[in-house]
């Protein structure tokens, strides 16, 4: 865990795997979702866009190898990176077929100065074949597969739509530990209907899950989904700035320290954002968690009860 920052996160757990700074640059790599295509429905999570949380570059016929190249340029401008991973983030990353995976996969890890895959994905689309395919790259690259599983609360899951359950997302960690495949799960704070008592219960069923890291995420509203209808008729209200940051806190406080913290609030794009405002103001979120922690002397781990 890095003392400083109080908790274990993920910058500072990949430089001591490789010794340098290592960014992620996103994919996407043009395919669907069970909740979109009409498999499960075509509505959506109600907070997620057409374009499913990610860049719409294969809509605009943009190579895998492309958008890396470009992605790798900007990196290397930015923070003068050498070494990056594939990150394949846009809707869902195994809803394909084995032979469709292994081109994206094979594609990206071809380019230059990467050393690792994240695949972003459901815990409904996800079996002992695909999962097979994966292990496969992880004597030779560091790899990453990111669970959505938003809430451990089954009655939250109905109300977005999210079209599976926890038992899933549980099923779904069983049978992907022990594979030599690291495990994120992605959680939101502030969806609708939750109270504090739940948002910190997800917390503390995810520490005893397995899992190797965990995405916090802020529910912000997005123009054009079923959340912003929500919203402009009274029926959503965000979380407050401070509020968020002090359900983080607490959040972190019930995750033991091993568990690395990929990212601790959103970051939306500012032309499709509705509400709260302060959510484009990642840095001043940021470091008001890291005050936060700091007066209260608290860290990760520090309420966890294994």
């Amino acid at each position: 865990m890095d003392k400083q920052k109080r908790y274990s996160d993920y910058n500072t757990y990949l430089r001591r795997l490789f010794g340098q700074r290592v960014q992620k640059i996103t994919i996407d790599a043009g395919l669907s979702c069970p909740n979109r295509d009409g498999t499960l429905s075509r509505k959506g999570c109600i907070y997620c866009n057409q374009k499913g949380s990610g860049t719409g570059m294969a809509a605009r016929g943009i190579s895998i190898t492309d958008q890396i190249r470009a992605g790798r340029t900007a990196m290397v401008k930015k923070y003068k990176a050498k070494k990056f991973l594939a990150y394949f983030q846009s809707y869902t990353n195994t809803y394909t077929t084995c032979e469709r995976m292994k081109q994206m996969y094979d594609e990206a890890l071809a380019c230059e100065g990467m050393v690792g895959l994240a695949i972003g994905t459901r815990p409904d689309c996800i079996d002992g074949q695909k999962l097979d395919l994966i292990q496969s790259y992880t004597d030779r690259y560091l790899v990453w597969l990111e669970y959505g599983l938003q809430s451990a609360h089954d009655s939250t899951l109905e109300l977005i739509n999210r079209g599976h359950g926890f038992r899933q997302f549980a099923d779904a960690v069983e049978m992907t530990s022990g594979r030599g495949i690291n495990i994120c799960a992605h959680v939101i704070l502030g969806l609708p209907g939750e109270t504090r008592k739940m948002m910190l219960e997800t917390a503390s069923i995810l520490a005893g899950t397995g899992v190797n890291g965990v995405k916090i995420h802020l529910l912000y509203v997005i123009k054009g989904t079923i959340l912003d209808r929500m919203w402009q008729k009274g029926e959503y209200t965000p979380m407050e700035q401070q509020e968020y940051v002090d359900i983080v806190c607490d959040f972190l406080e019930l995750l033991p320290e091993n568990i690395i913290i990929q990212r601790i609030t959103g970051d939306p794009h500012s032309d499709e954002l509705r509400a709260p405002e302060w959510a484009v103001r990642y840095r001043q979120t940021f470091n008001m968690i890291q005050h936060t922690l700091e007066k209260r002397d608290s860290f990760q781990g520090m309420r966890y009860k294994g």
